[in-house]
């Protein structure tokens, strides 16, 4: 599972964790997070964020 990072404040998306935040469970690969989706850290929008390579 791909790691996708905030490129405002390096928050790290991992899949294999979700996002308790936002209700997002375990095992949610970022493509499939919804379009209104935002860091939980600082609210960046998805565009912002990049994969960890």
């Amino acid at each position: 599972m791909k790691k996708y990072i905030c490129v405002v404040c390096s928050y790290v998306y991992d899949p294999e964790i979700g996002d308790d935040v936002q209700n997002i469970p375990k095992g949610t690969e970022f493509e499939s997070l919804p379009d209104d989706w935002v860091c939980p850290e600082c609210g960046a929008t998805k565009d912002e964020f990049r994969e960890v390579l």
